[in-house]
């Protein structure tokens, strides 16, 4: 099963994700999403000291992506 599949499917109510739950389901690596954080194309916020990620950033990103690569 696809793991961000089971995420979504253990945990329906789930609303922020770790950096390293967010690298998972773009299947890029923890410091890509960091950097990815850092320039300001992943949407994060900080909780207390920890860094998260809203559930529907990394679909809301591929999306830009998407809209960013078929209008070039």
């Amino acid at each position: 099963m696809d793991a961000a599949l089971f995420e979504v499917t253990v945990d329906p109510t789930l609303v922020l994700l770790t950096v390293e739950e967010a690298a998972r389901r773009l299947r890029v690596g923890r410091t890509t999403c960091f950097a990815l954080i850092r320039t300001g194309a992943l949407e994060s916020l900080m909780v207390g000291g920890l860094r998260r990620v809203p559930v529907d950033a990394p679909a809301a990103y591929v999306a830009r992506l998407r809209t960013e690569q078929c209008a070039a």
